[in-house]
């Protein structure tokens, strides 16, 4: 498999080991030095693009991949607001478009027990409820984008909560995330319900970049042969 790799940060270079070790080649390598390159990029001479760029960058690059009919994987968070209109490019280009935001095995096996916690404790209000990431301090947007599907899971099976807030005091009805962005941390996920008279709490913890790494090259793999939008549900089956 041909692959191209929009950014060529930390995790471009890790998703270039994967994808080497596994058979494939990667034929364009772009960040913000030779940004001009991404218009080499066609359906004829790459089987699939890798998106792991910035917040800023994300947009014109699915955009652009929609545009042109490719086979694409985004792990990039923070342009979330304009994730319909890319879905419709997708659609209307017959590309295909497969978004997570986090390609860690472990972590999407993690949203669906925190779904599941979620509805368990959905009758019992006497348990607040408290989420909180911690990210490297290289991580620009806040909070993660695996923060937010954790929020959204709680969120659609716990009705007494509507909304969710950011690093401040939520009121009954909001769930609040707390973001810290400390050293090298790949990334470390908790939920906790605290009543007065007990804590439940289940966390993730990633050890290295090299699961999302591999995630992402899976995902690339399995996109082959598709059109359409897809996610890391689909790929697992879940």
């Amino acid at each position: 498999m041909r692959i191209a790799l929009l950014g060529y940060g930390k995790m471009g270079k890790a998703i270039e080991k994967v994808a080497l070790e596994r058979g494939h080649e990667v034929v364009f390598k772009i960040d913000l030095n030779n940004s001009a390159e991404k218009q080499l990029i066609r359906k004829d001479n790459v089987d699939a693009v890798i998106e792991f760029s910035s917040p800023h960058s994300a947009y014109a690059n699915l955009e652009f991949c929609m545009k042109n009919g490719l086979k694409t994987v985004c792990g990039t968070t923070g342009w979330l607001d304009a994730r319909r209109e890319i879905e419709q490019l997708c659609i209307q280009n017959k590309a295909s478009f497969f978004y997570a935001s986090n390609y860690s095995i472990g972590v999407n096996l993690f949203f669906k027990l925190n779904e599941f916690l979620a509805k368990l404790m959905a009758p019992h209000q006497q348990y607040e409820i408290f989420t909180s990431e911690i990210h490297h301090t290289e991580k620009l947007d806040a909070p993660s984008g695996t923060a937010i599907t954790l929020a959204e899971g709680i969120l659609n099976n716990n009705k007494t909560k509507k909304s969710w807030v950011n690093n401040q005091i939520a009121s009954k009805e909001e769930l609040a995330i707390w973001s810290s962005r400390e050293g090298k941390v790949p990334g470390t996920h908790t939920i906790k319900y605290i009543s007065e008279i007990d804590e439940i709490e289940i966390k993730h913890t990633a050890y290295t970049r090299m699961g999302f790494a591999l995630g992402a090259v899976l995902a690339a793999e399995w996109l082959q042969g598709k059109e359409g939008v897809y996610g890391m549900n689909d790929l697992l089956s879940l």
